[in-house]
């Protein structure tokens, strides 16, 4: 019987050793593309280290508020991009005390925003936004500070027409909330940098039906109406 030399097994597992290490390395990357695709403009956290919301208070307490689109509103699925260079939408600051949360957001119902004067990336194709349901906002304190936008279930239809008739409907399953950067100012301004938001698309011919996110880009000012001298701030 011939037995096969030690060092040869010993060989063999040196020479799998790269094969695996870069195996692994693909496995982080992949891991870690997906979180990045997921998360979208999030800022990443150090691993094992809580995110503890801090302490928030949204003044002043009671007044009513309107957000106003500063430039123009991006939404792009697959290859297609609509471009909006109207949108508004209103709400109103939670009364004392709800307007503070010592360990966390404050929250409040706004109306479902309005898009319009919408144009397409693609040449012979228009498009039209309707949005319906409960939004909501959070806002939290924070370096920079935050608020969140909730979508409720199919509360954003886009629709467009002409050389490609196709459907995209945001949070189609579920909920879903976009996070901002809120920056206190005169007025205030509410920046949302490629943030994701999960759709479904339907259609024929020129349609991105596998795509299943839309990256969402749009600035706000973000103004008091119950009295236009004072301004919407978050602080802690």
């Amino acid at each position: 019987m011939t037995h096969r030399p030690a060092r040869s097994r010993a060989h063999h597992s040196v020479a799998r050793r790269p094969r695996a290490l870069l195996a692994a390395g693909t496995g982080i990357l992949a891991t870690a593309s997906l979180t990045l695709a997921l998360t979208g403009s999030a800022t990443a956290q150090p691993t094992g280290a809580p995110v503890i919301p801090g302490a928030t208070t949204v003044t002043p307490a009671g007044h009513s508020y309107a957000a106003t689109l500063s430039g123009k509103a991006t939404f792009k699925a697959g290859s297609v991009t609509v471009t909006c260079t109207v949108s508004n939408a209103t709400g109103q600051v939670p009364q004392a005390p709800a307007n503070s949360n010592a360990s966390g957001p404050v929250s409040n119902g706004i109306s479902a925003p309005s898009y319009t004067s919408c144009t397409t990336s693609m040449p012979g194709v228009s498009a039209t936004i309707q949005t319906s349901g409960a939004w909501g906002v959070t806002m939290q304190n924070g370096a920079p500070s935050t608020a969140g936008l909730t979508i409720p279930t199919g509360g954003f239809v886009l629709r467009t027409s002409g050389l490609a008739s196709c459907t995209v409907t945001a949070a189609p399953t579920g909920a879903a909330t976009v996070t901002g950067a809120w920056a206190n100012g005169a007025p205030s301004t509410l920046t949302f940098t490629n943030a994701s938001v999960p759709v479904t698309v339907v259609g024929g011919f020129g349609c991105p039906t596998s795509a299943t996110t839309s990256t969402f880009n749009a600035t706000y000012k973000v103004a008091d109406t119950t009295d236009p001298a004072s301004q919407i701030t978050v602080t802690g």
